[in-house]
């Protein structure tokens, strides 16, 4: 027999032959037949030494139907030919997976939608069968809204927007919500292409919140501020509308980028600020409701639609610092008078102690300068006593006017808050809303009888004063002869603006002045350094010099003083 000579080649390409027939199949698909199905496993045959299981419920919906049965040719994955036991690990899943991986990745890159089947819940979210690939559905993407039922949703073929992607790890994440905002974004594009700005739609009432409803017109969902709810003040929402409501609204604006649409109601009904001054003229007066209340003052509804403020200036005539919730209260009806119509601006400025009389002017009746008072020391500063008067008003007693003996700080003490004291009443300024009251004015006998005797004071007299007391504003002194005391402010220390210095004076010196304002009635006297140096300049012009002679003023004054001396 002859002996077969075989060549290197020869060898290369029959060992090639052997590795493919023996190609393991470990890693990859191939198809089975089902042999027997033992409760919930299929035991499948790919053609091995050995056999391998696979649950049924691996197979989906075709496993749990029974559509597979023995003898049914399924592709599986194989992950090892033979394990511990002997027998072949076997997967349908990842066969599945294997075979749609490709085509859901061309999908993804195209943003195509895939079509899945919501199987199962697990944390966080659920299971969606892709055609044998499983993905994971958060529960955030599963509608627009949260909702609570998800069982409709279940075993349902539908859409599904693929979000991400990642093979190696074998992960997929898609959204139902993609699909549902893309149609609804094409669904609220074509509603606002009908849609015109100043035109009355129907909408029924979706949402109610602090800031106004949202309203569905159809398909698309528009924003009813709570300013335009009505004419008149709405604090929220729900006092006038109702969740399922059905309303009408006219659209007051539409954003065509964003599809945002903004509905008003009060747009419907008449303005009630048109003629506004006609219908509420200046200094009328007006009974309405208040209707909010703030740091700055209170708003007052005249009617539907008509609010007012008043401002904490203009609710009393005494009360200055008072929160205004001290003075009127929510929903009180109370009467005002309006001050001041801003059509443009729609503001009406209102007055509640305008509709009361002024307690100044009705004390200034009732008690004329002159008029003796009494009341109680309401509070001791350092320049005087305030006195509570008739009409909730106070009165202040100057320190100059408090004893004609005793200075004024010295006669301050001895008063306190709480007592009763009586009064002259010496000046009523309406405007300013201020009284002057004096103590010493109702103090007979020695100043009394100096007032009114021949050579008493008037005005235009010089006196001469001793100083008692020196302060920043002026100085107080007393009139020789008497005990009458009074106050030279700094303006009328001297004609020169120099001079006009409280400090240059000490306690006991000697001064004189001119009397620049006398009451006999009620005993107040002014006096006037700088009136007499004026005086005193011009007399001296008068009888020592004249326009034509060419004396000097110093010349003039000289010989004025010199003369004074003399005499």
């Amino acid at each position: 027999m002859a002996q077969q000579t075989v060549t290197k080649e020869d060898f290369e390409a029959l060992l090639m032959d052997s590795f493919v027939d023996n190609e393991p199949l470990e890693g990859a698909v191939v198809k089975g037949t089902v042999v027997a199905i033992e409760k919930d496993l299929a035991i499948i045959d790919v053609g091995l030494k050995t056999e391998g299981r696979i649950a049924l419920k691996e197979f989906g919906q075709a496993g749990r139907d029974g559509t597979i049965t023995v003898g049914s040719i399924v592709e599986v994955y194989v992950d090892r030919v033979e394990n511990a036991a002997g027998e072949a690990v076997l997967s349908r899943e990842k066969a599945r997976r294997e075979e749609s991986w490709v085509k859901l990745e061309e999908m993804y890159n195209a943003n195509e939608r895939v079509e899945g089947t919501i199987f199962n819940q697990v944390k966080g979210g659920f299971t969606v069968d892709l055609e044998g690939a499983i993905a994971f559905l958060p529960r955030s993407q599963v509608d627009i809204r949260p909702i609570r039922d998800i069982a409709p949703l279940m075993n349902v073929p539908q859409p599904f927007q693929i979000l991400k992607m990642d093979k190696r790890r074998g992960n997929i994440v898609v959204s139902r919500r993609a699909i549902l905002e893309e149609s609804r974004a094409e669904q609220r594009s074509e509603i606002v292409q009908q849609l015109e700005e100043g035109q009355v739609v129907d909408g029924v009432v979706k949402n109610i919140t602090d800031y106004g409803a949202f309203v569905d017109l159809g398909g698309i969902d528009g924003l009813l501020h709570v300013t335009d709810i009505a004419w008149r003040r709405v604090n929220h929402p729900s006092e006038v509308l109702t969740i399922g409501e059905t309303i009408k609204v006219q659209i007051v604006r539409i954003n065509h980028e964003s599809h945002r649409i903004s509905l008003g109601m009060k747009q419907l009904q008449a303005d009630p600020w048109e003629g506004i001054e006609a219908k509420y003229p200046i200094e009328a007066k007006f009974t309405g409701r208040v209707t909010n209340i703030t740091d700055y003052g209170a708003f007052v509804e005249l009617e539907p639609g008509i609010e007012g403020l008043i401002h904490v200036s203009e609710m009393s005539w005494t009360k200055k610092n008072v929160h205004p919730g001290k003075i009127v209260s929510t929903s009180q009806e109370v009467e005002v008078v309006v001050l001041e119509v801003d059509p443009d601006k729609r503001r009406i400025s209102l007055g509640l102690k305008q509709t009361l009389a002024n307690p100044w002017e009705s004390f200034a009746e009732k008690f004329p300068v002159g008029s003796v008072i009494e009341g109680e020391v309401k509070n001791k500063t350092e320049f005087g006593l305030f006195i509570g008067l008739d009409g909730d008003v106070d009165g202040m007693v100057h320190l100059s006017d408090l004893d004609w003996q005793k200075s004024g700080e010295i006669a301050l003490e001895d008063y306190n808050r709480g007592d009763m004291v009586s009064a002259k009443v010496l000046d009523v300024d309406v405007e300013k809303e201020r009284i002057s009251l004096g103590i010493k004015q109702l103090a007979t006998g020695e100043v009394a009888d100096t007032a009114g005797s021949e050579g008493g004071i008037k005005k235009g007299s010089v006196v001469t004063g001793t100083v008692i007391e020196v302060n920043d504003g002026g100085i107080e002194v007393r009139i020789a002869d008497s005990e009458m005391t009074a106050f030279i402010r700094r303006a009328d220390l001297s004609r020169d603006r120099n001079d006009q210095r409280p400090e240059r004076f000490s306690k006991g010196e000697k001064v004189d002045a001119r009397v620049t304002q006398y009451d006999r009635k009620t005993q107040r006297i002014q006096l006037s350094i700088k009136a007499l140096e004026i005086a005193e300049e011009k007399e001296a012009v008068a009888n020592y010099g004249s326009s034509d002679s060419g004396a000097s003023l110093g010349d003039i004054l000289g010989a004025a003083l010199k003369g004074r001396d003399e005499k």
